[in-house]
């Protein structure tokens, strides 16, 4: 599975790394309502909700539909501003049925990438929107009912939101941190100018890389796709919206593990990507990840982890041990092996097996970061 944006014929400065405010707010407070997802924040987080007043936590928890299962369209700008300000000022100018619409954006269904009417006008959509709401919880459910019988008063409350969060915690973080993703997209402007696109993806994130397609015909060369390794389908093109074609990246230093993808009908694409820090593990292929679990669903290739990880034992000694044929334990360990799970090292006329104890411990989180991705 991955996401795909179809580039092909797009200059190449229409491809755009900035920071946005409005998107590492929005990254913040997912971290504030799912801090499980954040281990590595679990200090910020604490501290940060502690000194919450109450009135603020509360309209937090009513409008957190917006950002707390997966990001809400409205909180990713294609175009960001410099400020805070300046993003909720680009927002303001979307109209009423746009802005719900895209509000809603927020679960990972099918429907994303086709074009749905808004909710303040179709009852189809605006039923579907409810008994969504209504599932998070009766506050929330509260939020949405005001945001389709009275969209304008609920969008002035949501800046006032989103300002008093800036004033509470967010202007000490933004000062702080927006200087580090400043500089972190002019680097990856600097190295896009200089060394391309494919190698500019491939310093934001090894879930993404670049890809080009033929065209099934045999005499063309086909297209250009950016492919996002993630564990849902998606596809879109840098010409979604033909009045802004390209493709925003956001650095974000909150996101990890997350790889936030918003491409909805007639939106321009936009990815927040996790700045990269020494102490960030690199992500793992997801293929790979479901090709070491399934090599471990096999409950004689268990047993024979379980003796590798013990030390190092020779093809004879498994077979002895487990009561079966040499070529039934070469096949187990060929397809563990395949999988990345074990080492294999020759002792004079002896192949000895082991099992690779470090990939197996980070397997767990692999897979967590992976299915959060």
């Amino acid at each position: 599975m991955a996401n795909v944006i179809d580039i092909t014929g797009l200059p190449p400065e229409r491809v755009v790394f900035t920071p946005s405010p409005l998107a590492e707010l929005g990254a913040a407070l997912h971290a504030l309502s799912e801090p499980g997802h954040h281990p590595g924040l679990h200090g910020w987080v604490t501290a940060t909700n502690a000194a919450l007043k109450t009135d603020l936590a509360d309209r937090l928890c009513e409008a957190d539909i917006l950002w707390r299962s997966s990001r809400s369209d409205i909180l990713l700008p294609a175009r960001p501003g410099a400020t805070l300000a300046e993003d909720l000022d680009e927002l303001d100018k979307i109209d009423d049925e746009r802005f719900v619409a895209a509000a809603f954006e927020i679960t990972c269904s099918p429907r994303y990438t086709l074009p749905t009417p808004s909710p303040l006008v179709d009852a189809g959509e605006r039923a579907r929107i409810r008994e969504m709401a209504a599932a998070r919880g009766p506050r929330q459910a509260a939020f949405t009912d005001r945001m389709l019988t009275d969209p304008d008063g609920l969008r002035v409350w949501l800046r006032r939101l989103f300002e008093d969060c800036e004033e509470a915690f967010f202007g000490d973080i933004w000062r702080r941190v927006g200087i580090q993703l400043a500089a972190d997209a002019r680097h990856k402007t600097e190295l896009l100018r200089r060394k391309g696109l494919a190698e500019t993806l491939s310093a934001t994130s090894r879930a993404l890389w670049l890809e080009d397609a033929p065209d099934g015909s045999g005499g063309g060369s086909g297209s250009t796709r950016i492919v996002l390794d993630k564990l849902a389908q998606g596809r879109t093109t840098a010409f979604a919206d033909p009045a802004d074609p390209g493709v925003t990246f956001l650095p974000t230093s909150f996101g990890w593990p997350h790889l936030v993808f918003a491409h909805a009908q007639g939106w321009r694409p936009v990815l927040q990507y996790p700045v990269a820090s020494p102490e960030l593990p690199a992500p793992a292929a997801l293929e790979l990840v479901q090709q070491r679990l399934e090599a471990l669903g096999h409950p004689m290739r268990m047993q024979l982890c379980r003796t590798l990880s013990r030390g190092p034992h020779s093809t004879g000694e498994l077979a002895e041990a487990f009561g079966i044929t040499s070529p039934e334990v070469s096949r187990h360990i060929a397809t563990l092996k395949k999988a990345g799970l074990i080492q294999t090292r020759r002792r004079g006329r002896y192949v000895l097996h082991q099992l690779d104890l470090q990939v197996v411990a980070r397997l767990g989180s692999d897979f967590l970061e992976g299915v959060l991705r």
